[in-house]
Formats: C-alpha cells, sequence, structure tokens
C-alpha cells in the first residue's frame, strides 16, 4: 500500500519514543556521529610461566598495537583503522594468587611486569580480578591473614595504587573502574561493599549529566552466560529452577539498575571474568562481556571463544560499540 507523508511522519515520530523510552540516544537530527575514544579491553590473561602465556601475552599486545581493527558495524561508521587510545585489563591479570604461596605469587606479578615493560608502549589501567587477589583461600596458600600484601594489597602495589578502585576522565568520557571482588567464606561473591558504594555514589553525582560514562568490572554486574553454566533443579512438587552462582554474576545487580535509573549518563558496563563474549542491552545500559586473551585458560578456546580482546569504541553521543578480535594464538603442545 502506499505510504503518505503523514504516514511516514508519524511512524518516525513513534520510533524516536521508543528509542528514547528504552534509554538508548536518538538523534533528532541524525547527524553523524564521532569517535571519542578507542578502548583495548584484555581481560582474564592469566599470565603464568607454563604453556607460553607470555608469549601468547606479547603477541595479544603486539596485535593490537600493530594490526588495528575497523569501528562499527558495516554500512554505519567509516572503517578508519585507528589504532586504541589506551588499554583496560580486566582483571586475573596472572594466572591466580587466590592459592598461591608468597613464591608463585611473586613469580607471576615478576612475569606481568616484564611481559609489559617488553611488549607493550601503550598507556594502561587494570581491574582487579578474583584471581588477582592474594591468599584468601587461607588452607592452599598458607597465608595466616597478618600479612602485609595479603588480600588485594598486593595488587594495588602492582597497579600502582592505593585502592582497587579508581576512576578517570579521558576525551569527554567518565572511566570507572571497580572492585568487584567481595570475600565470602575464603572464597568470593560478585558485589561491592558499602565503602566502594558511597565513593562511587559521590564519584557519578560528580560527573556532569552531559558526561556519559562507562564502567568496568571484573565479575558481570548483569549476564545471561550463568544460565548456562548450570542445570535447573527439578524439584518433584515444583517448577524447574535455576540456582545461579553468586561469583559468576553481581548479587547486588538490583542495586546497580536503581543506582543507574538516577543517572543515566551511566551508558555501558564491561567485564570478564566468564571467558565468553556477551552483550545485553538493558535500563539503557549496554552490558558486554569481553571474552578472555587467554581463551580457555591458554589450553584452547572456552567453548566457542578463541583467544582475543575486545575494541570498544565510545562515541561522543554516549553510544558504545565492541568488537571481538582473535589474535591468532593457538594452544600450546
Amino acid at each position: 500500500m502506499p505510504i503518505t507523508r503523514r504516514d511516514f511522519l508519524a511512524a518516525s515520530a513513534a520510533g524516536v519514543c521508543l528509542g528514547a523510552a528504552a534509554g538508548f540516544p536518538v538523534s533528532a537530527t541524525a547527524g553523524p556521529r564521532s569517535r571519542s575514544l578507542r578502548i583495548a579491553h584484555l581481560t582474564d590473561i592469566h599470565l603464568q610461566p607454563e604453556l607460553q602465556a607470555a608469549r601468547g601475552l606479547a603477541a595479544c599486545f603486539s596485535h593490537l598495537q600493530t594490526r588495528p581493527v575497523a569501528s562499527g558495524q558495516a554500512g554505519h561508521d567509516a572503517a578508519d583503522g585507528a589504532a586504541p587510545d589506551l588499554i583496560i585489563t580486566g582483571g586475573d591479570t596472572i594466572m591466580d594468587s587466590f592459592e598461591a604461596d608468597t613464591a608463585r605469587t611473586k613469580l607471576q606479578w615478576e612475569l606481568w611486569r616484564k611481559v609489559k615493560a617488553d611488549h607493550c608502549g601503550m598507556e594502561l589501567h587494570s581491574v582487579v580480578g578474583n584471581h588477582d587477589v592474594w591468599g584468601w583461600s587461607k588452607g592452599k596458600s598458607g597465608t595466616t591473614g597478618t600479612e602485609p600484601l595479603y588480600g588485594k594489597r598486593w595488587v594495588c602495589d602492582e597497579f600502582g595504587r592505593e585502592l582497587p578502585y579508581t576512576s578517570f576522565d579521558r576525551a569527554g568520557w567518565h572511566v570507572v573502574l571497580l572492585d568487584s571482588v567481595f570475600p565470602h567464606e575464603q572464597s568470593y561473591i560478585g558485589r561491592i561493599d558499602d565503602a566502594q558504594w558511597d565513593w562511587l555514589e559521590r564519584d557519578l553525582a560528580a560527573v556532569p549529566v552531559t558526561t556519559p560514562v562507562i564502567l568496568f568490572t571484573h565479575i558481570p554486574i548483569l549476564s545471561a552466560v550463568p544460565f548456562t553454566l548450570v542445570s535447573p533443579a527439578m524439584p518433584a512438587d515444583a517448577k524447574p529452577a535455576f540456582t545461579v552462582h553468586g561469583g559468576h554474576v553481581h548479587v547486588d545487580v538490583d542495586r546497580f539498575a536503581k543506582l543507574f535509573q538516577k543517572h543515566r549518563h551511566v551508558k555501558a558496563c564491561a567485564s570478564g571474568h566468564l571467558h565468553m563474549v556477551e552483550q545485553i542491552d538493558y535500563g539503557g545500559v549496554r552490558y558486554l562481556c569481553n571474552g578472555a586473551v587467554s581463551g580457555g585458560w591458554w589450553k584452547g578456546r572456552n567453548r566457542d571463544t578463541d583467544f582475543g580482546y575486545a575494541v570498544v569504541d565510545l562515541f561522543d553521543d554516549g553510544t558504545v560499540e565492541r568488537r571481538y578480535v582473535p589474535f591468532g594464538w593457538t594452544a600450546a603442545t
């Protein structure tokens, strides 16, 4: 049937309203957007002396610095081939210090410093992962909890900051690095403590509403992947139910959702931990789980996720795009 000009204008207005209601930026003039910042997100490196992991990380650094990828979707943004502006590592920098003794932990961090110094010539910021925390498993690590570097003190020293969380401004965006590893029965769950909540609320409140915000955590704030990692319980007298482990996703996700409703300039949350690639758009926020440099802990792929890193493009209109980039590594044999 022929479409009149009135029909076309009505349909266009409805589309704009739906997009705005969903919380995603809608341009009234449909003008071109401009990329403000390109971040290489390298998560779950799990660096170790074994399995040629150091050579693998060096190959990853080389790939992202010498073989930049195009941004955007086909037909949407020009393929500019620009290199990333900075690197953010997403936690689990080393294979494990959670259960490791002093000597093993020291060896892994020394290897990290060497590979970074020899092969990375870019600005780099880091998120704390559960495997970066030293000695919480006291029985296996031999710690007592009284060591000066116990817990997150060691990793904070390695990252050159006092606290395991921080934020900074870059190219018109506000970037927040959170600590999502919370102690629980000599293990951990995904959540942030009250002191960090107070800091985060103050931090976001100080950011102008016109400045878009992206958050980086290790454990995903919101993810559907954990539902694929468990089987539903099948009680005889009830409907099947899924039980998601609190170490796979943030248990305080509802608190985050309410916080983001107050701060609509939060546009995206990027994470790792699950060694999978995923995107969820919910409540006006884009949640990105960005795979793993180590793939399946340097032994091969993790399910369908190859050894890789994410290129996260942040645009001046508050939109965010992600491309996952395998860097051509194969597992040592």
